[in-house]
């Protein structure tokens, strides 16, 4: 049995409906309206997105960060546009901090079960501030589809200022500044920052891809071929092969950070599976 078909047997015993419809869409020539549908019932009144879109946020009320997933998937089939789009930015709007850009994650998120990452700080009475992760990710995804809104001009600004700041960070920070570098349309300053900022990203990156624990590979960084120069082909192929090996003898694949909760474990194992399907194919080592 082949790569897409193992695969394809995982997800039907193990991934959410929105997962199974993701890869009917992508690999096995569905419509992609279907997941469109479904996504729309992890949609909130307020515009944002919660409901364990998100599987370690396991609240139903809107949070930043299952914005940014929501968009990843709206992107994945040429679909961030209209009035879900304008309605998660007008969200945006109106959680964004001070100094524009969105919290990592809102103080609602304490009246609710999620993973132990999902903290705010009870000693921030002004709210929480805005953070690269996930403001960055979505400002890019916006750039690159040519959304305009009136978030997007103060988050873009806010993005360069914390950008500027960096000499060291950290791997989900620097994911999300590469992210953004890559796709927003400023390619001089992009430019210009990334060849400032690269060794700092690529020590957060794990090179050899047997690193255990909650390691970040190239292929989290670069899941497509990026007009970045992060990597050398080399080293991209090197883990492509690790990613094709990697393929669990049920046929998915999962994350390498903590399982919390049971059903987490079967959420993501969908979401990352149809991820690692999608890298596969940009690179080639999938059949068209």
């Amino acid at each position: 049995m082949d790569t897409l078909a193992r695969a394809e047997r995982y997800l039907q015993l193990n991934a959410r409906l929105i997962d199974r419809l993701r890869f009917e869409a992508l690999f096995a020539g569905a419509p992609r309206e279907r997941v469109l549908d479904v996504l729309r019932c992890y949609q909130n009144p307020d515009g944002g997105y919660g409901n364990a879109l998100e599987p370690d946020l396991r609240g139903a009320g809107s949070q930043p960060e299952p914005v940014e997933v929501a968009f990843w998937i709206l992107d994945e089939h040429d679909a961030l546009t209209g009035p879900a789009v304008a309605a998660a930015c007008d969200y945006l709007l109106g959680v964004t901090a001070k100094d524009g850009g969105v919290p990592f994650v809102l103080p609602t998120v304490r009246d609710t079960p999620r993973a132990p990452w999902w903290e705010t700080d009870p000693g921030e009475t002004d709210g929480p501030p805005g953070n690269l992760v996930p403001t960055a990710s979505i400002a890019g995804l916006l750039h690159k589809h040519g959304i305009d809104h009136p978030w997007l001009g103060p988050a873009t600004d806010f993005c360069w200022a914390k950008i500027a700041d960096i000499s060291q960070t950290t791997p989900y920070e620097a994911r999300a500044v590469v992210t953004f570098l890559d796709l927003v349309p400023d390619r001089a300053r992009a430019e210009a920052e990334f060849a400032r900022l690269r060794e700092a990203i690529l020590a957060t990156v794990a090179l050899d891809p047997d690193t255990p624990g909650d390691a970040h590979f190239p292929l989290d960084f670069a899941p497509a071929p990026l007009r970045l120069p992060l990597f050398e082909a080399d080293v991209l192929d090197r883990h492509l092969d690790a990613l094709l090996a990697a393929q669990s003898a049920e046929g998915g694949w999962t994350g390498n950070w903590l399982i919390w909760t049971p059903v987490v474990a079967h959420e993501w194992g969908g979401y990352v599976t149809v991820q690692r399907l999608k890298t596969l194919r940009a690179y080639g080592r999938l059949p068209e």
